[in-house]
């Protein structure tokens, strides 16, 4: 499966438009984490407790969007774009959406 968020890819070109597939996930903090990102915010820094967090949650959004694709004979999805939405206080949305195509070679 080609994940890409260009509209094109070189020497290939676009046999079939299958409609816009997405993926999402929600994720909570960890207490524990929430504790030590409050240190931080203080002496500053990474927060790479989050940033695993929203790396996994990314991971995640892009495999359920591909299994979508993959469900409905998409060999590619196209112009692939993330939005993260707060959901509550502490817990937030990852979404990955994008167009599922079937994608030819040229020549």
């Amino acid at each position: 499966m080609i994940i890409s968020n260009l509209e094109i890819i070189p020497g290939k070109r676009v046999a079939s438009h299958l409609g816009m597939v997405q993926g999402s996930t929600v994720r909570a903090k960890h207490v524990g984490k929430d504790i030590f990102a409050s240190l931080k915010n203080i002496v500053g820094g990474e927060l790479k407790g989050y940033t695993e967090l929203m790396q996994e949650a990314r991971e995640e959004a892009i495999k359920r969007m591909t299994a979508e694709a993959r469900s409905i004979g998409a060999n590619a999805i196209l112009n692939v774009r993330f939005a993260t939405t707060s959901i509550s206080a502490g817990a937030a949305e990852i979404l990955a959406y994008g167009s599922a195509v079937r994608l030819e070679d040229l020549g």
